[in-house]
């Protein structure tokens, strides 16, 4: 009976660190964006106020 008890804590530990994983690489996608965009937006700031030669 205890074996099954630990296995069932095993797979909720396990479930549990998939779950956290899944939040990890959905906020490291939203950083990348974000960090994508405040690039695109500082470049084309940076060719706006370049002068003409």
């Amino acid at each position: 009976m205890g074996i099954w008890i630990e296995l069932g804590i095993f797979f909720v530990a396990i479930a549990f660190g998939i779950w956290q994983l899944r939040d990890v690489k959905k906020t490291q996608a939203q950083r990348r964006a974000r960090e994508r965009a405040e690039a695109a937006s500082s470049s084309s700031e940076n060719s706006v106020d370049a002068p003409d030669t």
